[in-house]
């Protein structure tokens, strides 16, 4: 049996790109429908960004309490409740979640459950596993997501060899762990597990962990997850891994091309993510795809009329605020195309580790291929009274200014709770401050983001601290 329904915008998929979207078109008088296959909030809030942050959050109050003695506090006999710890995870996801469905019922925003797929322009059809639904729109927003990338011999069993699904759920602590992938998503699993007392090793088959961030940045927190006992090897590759009965044997090639096998009670595969383009119905349509994404314009537009993509189906980086931003713009867009603004897209990074990493803009090294002339500040928090009164003073801030007008090009930050403090640098690029607007900014004290104002200042040679 068919089923026809009209709206102004479909979207599918309800991630922080999607329901995001959803909203904001509704807000905008557009009558929209969200199909959603599984549970609302998308991978992201139900297995990614939120659940996880509840999980480094047990494990930053565990490093806490381990160092409590230097903070004049004694805590004897502290112990570890494993099924608490993760079930307050899988709480505030779905508490979350439940959000998410109360924002889209105060919008009067539809809500369709099953796996839709465009059968042609303005038509997606949605199997719920009985019927095959069609809904009508002149508008549909593609919000699908991505998935872990999969390579043959580090095929996760759901047992020992895990993605980050299971990575999220253990039933009991591992007593060691292999990390492959040096990413943002490998070393927050490294830096959770190795504050609960697993023994980790991360594998990177680059040269540096986080090989996305600057290097200095890369440098400095190998340094210190190495000190609090992580194992790290970098120019290193796995051949294979092998799931046994309470274990993982794994075959690693080392640097020197070498090759030695190793045992662990559990493996995590993090080697990257692909987008879910697969079985939604693109050959019906005119959209172009390149190396396992679509492409699009600043709005988020296909190169078919009315269908449009945002998120990590449309590639780098993967973030779920980018998402949140695409879903915005395309909304706006539908709404009015005329008055749509085309503006930067300036996203930051942040990696919730221990030390946290935040970022955004250009590397110092990619300033220099790119031929400009920069000027870059760094300030130790070594040099910061809140850092120092927080007993986390490991980490700087570094600023990378163009030399030849100021303009505020990247800042890359490691250290406590830098991830909230990005977002200073993030406003300032959005506005086009220049390092003048940058050293007439008051920042308050005692805060930690006074490293920001001394990382500006140290850029041209002014820094007080240090």
């Amino acid at each position: 049996m068919v089923k026809e329904n009209t709206y102004d915008l479909i979207i599918i998929g309800s991630g922080p790109g999607g329901y995001v979207a959803a909203i904001r078109a509704a807000q905008l008088g557009l009558k929209t429908l969200i199909i959603e296959e599984k549970k609302l909030g998308g991978i992201c809030l139900n297995w990614g960004c939120i659940p996880t942050k509840a999980l480094l959050r047990a494990s930053e109050i565990k490093h806490i309490i381990s160092d409590s003695k230097a903070y004049g506090i004694n805590i004897d006999n502290s112990s570890d409740d494993w099924d608490l710890i993760i079930d307050r995870s899988r709480k505030v996801a779905d508490k979350l979640s439940k959000g998410v469905e109360y924002l889209l019922k105060k919008n009067k925003i539809d809500v369709v459950y099953g796996f839709g797929t465009i059968s042609g322009v303005g038509r997606v059809i949605v199997n719920d596993g009985t019927n095959k639904n069609l809904y009508i729109a002149s508008n549909i927003i593609l919000a699908t997501g991505a998935r872990p990338k999969n390579i043959n011999g580090l095929l996760p069993d759901n047992k020992n060899i895990w993605s980050y699904k299971e990575a999220m759920i253990p039933d009991k602590k591992p007593e060691s762990i292999l990390i492959i992938g040096g990413g943002a998503i490998g070393v927050e699993f490294a830096s959770f597990y190795n504050d609960f007392g697993t023994k980790v090793t991360i594998i990177e088959a680059q040269k540096h962990i986080l090989p996305s961030e600057d290097i200095d940045v890369s440098i400095f927190v190998r340094e210190k997850l190495e000190q609090d006992g992580i194992k790290i090897l970098t120019n290193t590759k796995i051949n294979k891994i092998t799931s046994l009965k309470n274990m993982v044997n794994a075959e690693i090639i080392m640097e020197d091309g070498t090759t030695r096998e190793e045992k662990f009670s559990k493996s995590i595969v993090s080697i990257g993510i692909e987008a879910n383009i697969e079985n939604i119905g693109l050959d019906t349509v005119n959209v172009k795809q390149e190396n396992g994404r679509i492409i699009t314009d600043h709005f988020g537009q296909t190169s078919e009329k009315g269908i449009f993509a945002i998120g990590d189906i449309t590639g780098a980086p993967w973030l779920a605020h980018k998402a949140s931003h695409e879903g915005i713009n395309a909304a706006n867009y539908i709404s009015n195309p005329k008055e749509a603004i085309k503006h930067k897209k300036i996203i930051p990074g942040c990696t919730y580790s221990r030390p946290q990493v935040a970022s955004i803009g250009l590397t110092e090294k990619k300033a220099k291929e790119i031929g400009l002339k920069i000027k870059v500040g760094v300030f130790p928090l070594l040099g910061n009274g809140k850092a120092i009164a927080l007993g986390d003073s490991n980490g700087f801030v570094k600023t990378i200014f163009n030399e030849d007008n100021g303009e505020l090009i990247g800042a890359h930050m490691v250290g406590p709770e830098v991830t909230e403090l990005i977002s200073t640098y993030a406003v300032a690029m959005q506005l086009e401050a220049t390092e003048i607007d940058l050293f007439n900014t008051v920042f308050p004290h005692p805060t930690v983001s006074e490293s920001i104002h001394e990382s500006v200042l140290d850029a041209y040679d002014r820094a007080i601290h240090i």
